[in-house]
């Protein structure tokens, strides 16, 4: 089995297959920012990477099988300027199409932010596929809402029952934060948190007087002895547990490094999920 990633990321595709239980033989993995593909080359030396998306061929690659990728999403986001498809780094998503058709691959996903009905539309046009939406909150301790166009069967699954309070390192707010109540309209968990892979956005364990979980501009700290609502920078752990990745993948970085790097990749347990799909129709093989 084939897989060419775009947007490679820290490689949570490979997490994820890997977890699913799909035999992968060679992952051909297109990646620019150098930290990740530092990250990648760590947990998964025999990645083959092939650099910048916008020179990849596909007549240059082997016949592929998969095809996955979370092309950029700040012209989409909400977070963002609202640029839509003006925005350089969300044309990218046209690159994802080209390697489609030249790849051919008989199984593809990608996945993308929530975004105005106008460019999901567009999106699901050059794909031939509705979006599925699946929050992260499902499978992991934070709220992420997301969207995946793909052609695999996603079997139905059970949400989860993780909180915040299970994966906090510090027992001064994980004992807050098991008191916290669900908020009006959360029938399942009072306490969620979005990651952020942009600088202005980092990712804080934050406890309000609404019992949310909110993120606060990077380096602004609260004096929690002073507050009964404490603040403060999430552990690189903390985020990788977030985002279902392995505790200590990231390695030795800056939080602000692994910020953006976790922020920007998938949530490793909703892919999964999605890739059983493969499973179920080869056994474990394509």
């Amino acid at each position: 089995m084939n897989v060419l990633s775009l947007f490679d990321g820290i490689s949570c595709g490979q997490i994820a297959l890997e977890r699913a239980g799909i035999k992968v033989d060679n992952y051909f993995a297109s990646e620019i920012d150098k930290y990740a593909v530092q990250v990648t080359k760590h947990n998964y030396p025999n990645t083959k990477h092939i650099g910048d998306v916008t020179k990849v061929k596909g007549s240059d690659l082997p016949k592929i099988d998969l095809l996955i990728g979370g092309s950029p999403c700040q012209g989409f986001s909400s977070a963002g300027k609202g640029l839509n498809f003006d925005d350089p780094r969300s044309k990218l998503f046209f690159e994802y199409v080209r390697l489609l058709k030249e790849c051919n691959p008989k199984y593809f996903l990608l996945e993308n932010v929530r975004m105005k009905t106008e460019w999901m539309n567009v999106i699901s046009k050059h794909l031939c596929v509705e979006p599925i939406f699946i929050n992260s909150a499902d499978f992991s301790a934070q709220t992420r809402k997301r969207y995946y166009w793909t052609n695999i069967p996603i079997e139905k699954y059970a949400p989860c029952n993780i909180r915040i309070s299970d994966i906090v390192e510090d027992e001064y707010i994980h004992s807050a934060a098991k008191r916290v109540r669900p908020v009006k309209g959360e029938n399942r968990k009072s306490l969620c948190l979005e990651v952020h892979g942009i600088d202005k956005a980092m990712c804080l364990v934050t406890v309000n007087l609404n019992n949310l979980l909110s993120p606060l501009p990077y380096g602004k700290y609260i004096d929690v002895s002073q507050n009964d609502y404490p603040y403060r920078v999430m552990s690189v752990r903390e985020m990788e547990k977030l985002q279902t990745v392995p505790t200590g993948y990231v390695g030795e970085i800056t939080q602000k490094k692994a910020a953006k790097m976790l922020g920007n990749g998938w949530t490793v347990d909703v892919v999964a999920h999605i890739f059983k799909g493969l499973w179920n129709e080869n056994q474990g093989s394509i």
